[in-house]
């Protein structure tokens, strides 16, 4: 029972671990340590297919400041993120190693 209760409150990034990870630092992070996977991240709109961008417009609008995510209220990172999650699996992963390679360095030069 506990497992599917889990289950439920299981978010989209939770599936992958390396991915799981990347988010929960960059969540951590600094605004301006965040800079860089933001602007890696919102690349992947080249990527994506024109209705996914617009579903994510719409995704954007609707949460953009009233929503309960940790990026809700950063209108960029909301976006970049929604981008993220709407790429195919193998995409998140590159995303997520660039991210935490990102953070690393900002890490090593403090």
């Amino acid at each position: 029972m506990e497992n599917d209760n889990q289950n439920k409150h299981q978010r989209w990034y939770d599936k992958d671990p390396v991915l799981k990870e990347a988010l929960e630092l960059l969540r951590m992070s600094a605004p301006d340590d965040r800079k860089e996977a933001q602007e890696y991240l919102l690349k992947l709109q080249e990527d994506t297919a024109a209705e996914v961008i617009e579903r994510i417009y719409d995704i954007v609008t609707q949460y953009s400041g009233v929503g309960s995510r940790w990026y809700d209220n950063d209108p960029v990172m909301l976006r970049a993120l929604e981008l993220l999650r709407h790429a195919d699996p193998k995409t998140q992963r590159v995303a997520a190693l660039k991210i935490l390679q990102s953070l690393e360095r900002k890490k090593d030069n403090e």
